[in-house]
């Protein structure tokens, strides 16, 4: 009779099969039972008012502290706005548009995006038949063709012609060392040879040219938990660059500075603070290194505000070079300058969350320093401006 063998191996681990089944048939039931509860509760909260998931952007909660405010909407002396930009006044209705001005308290705006030639005579033609005290118009460089035979003698020429018509100034945009490239496909630094003599020629007609190089530094940073302009790139991804896009930003930053040292009669405004706002201890002594360079602080207002006393050493050392610049024009946003600039309040908004998350404090600067920066130095540099409208 044969001898029956069993696998108790085999049985064992069956047994341990049902059990392991039955028991995560448990979890599992307990599981959802957890689940249905937490989203109950959590359907108990929405109906209760509160919202446990939001975007970053929308947080905006109410501020518990109690210190003094004093909001403005009108800056305390007439003002002269040296970054701006009207892509349509060559025939549009001034008069809407500097009605906006007298409630600022602007007495005059400089357009920064004059064009040249024939576009940019309707400008001045325009403004000089209805509104003729109030805007200054700059012109720009037409950088197509750039290094072709005859280019740097054509754009000087152009250049002569538009101040004839009424420029007051030349503005290069941040194409120039980012997407220009000349007749062979390179691209074109800001220090590059063939634009020395159109440099020159604004020295020798005696207008500024206030210039825009790059992008904030962290726009070539990895976009990371460590980048401070993390949330701006992730609402414009368009503005994100990298180490060598198109070069790296010191390279751009440093062919720009490198171009005002070589044209020392020539008088520069350097738009946004050359992105130096968030250091003012390299800007200073690139000031102290670059003494026909000014400064404007369109669009980084929010950096001195994060630092008023640092801020307010700055401006009283460089009071005579810091021009008053705003640069896109949206009228409601003028209110934050005038309170960083006028007042000493403390712990208040910025106008645009993806461009400052934190909070802002006054530099309370004093008359003599804010008639400066208001209308002053612009008075000094900008040829054309009508002064009867400042006081002294």
């Amino acid at each position: 009779m044969k001898k029956k063998y069993i696998n108790y191996s085999y049985s064992l681990n069956i047994c341990n099969l049902r059990r392991e089944f039955v028991f995560n048939r448990m979890m599992r039931r307990q599981t959802l039972l957890v689940w249905a509860g937490m989203v109950a509760a959590g359907c108990a909260q929405g109906q209760a008012g509160n919202n446990a998931h939001m975007d970053f952007e929308k947080y905006e909660p109410v501020s518990t502290l109690k210190v003094p405010e004093h909001p403005l909407s009108r800056a305390r002396y007439p003002f002269i706005d040296v970054h701006n930009h009207q892509w349509g006044m060559s025939s549009q209705d001034l008069s809407s548009l500097t009605k906006e001005m007298d409630q600022l308290h602007m007495q005059v705006m400089v357009n920064l995006s004059g064009g040249n030639g024939s576009s940019l005579k309707k400008m001045t033609d325009n403004i000089k038949a209805h509104a003729p005290k109030r805007f200054i118009v700059f012109a720009n460089i037409d950088f197509k063709g750039i290094g072709s035979n005859g280019w740097t003698e054509k754009a000087v020429q152009q250049l002569e012609e538009d101040v004839k018509n009424g420029a007051g100034g030349l503005k290069i945009f941040k194409n120039l060392g980012l997407s220009v490239k000349d007749n062979t496909g390179k691209r074109v630094a800001i220090d590059d040879p063939r634009l020395d003599a159109i440099w020159d020629k604004c020295g020798a007609l005696g207008i500024p040219v206030l210039i825009h190089a790059a992008d904030p530094a962290p726009f070539w940073d990895a976009m990371d938990e460590h980048n401070e302009r993390w949330l701006e790139l992730a609402t414009h991804p368009g503005r994100q660059r990298g180490a060598d896009n198109p070069a790296p930003w010191e390279q751009i930053i440093e062919e720009q500075h490198r171009m005002f040292k070589k044209h020392p009669r020539t008088t520069y405004i350097n738009a946004h603070f050359g992105w130096y706002a968030n250091d003012l201890s390299k800007l200073s002594s690139l000031m102290e290194e670059i003494p026909n360079m000014y400064v404007e602080f369109g669009a980084i207002i929010a950096e001195l505000g994060r630092q008023p006393k640092m801020a307010r050493q700055f401006f009283e050392k460089y009071q005579d070079r810091i021009l008053f610049g705003k640069d896109s024009w949206v009228p409601s946003e003028y209110a934050t300058y005038f309170r960083v600039l006028e007042t000493g309040d403390e712990y208040f908004p910025y106008h645009k969350k993806y461009h400052a998350f934190w909070r802002l404090y006054g530099m309370e600067l004093p008359d003599g320093i804010l008639k400066k920066i208001y209308y002053k130095n612009a008075l000094r540099i900008i040829p054309g401006i009508d002064k009867s409208a400042f006081p002294e």
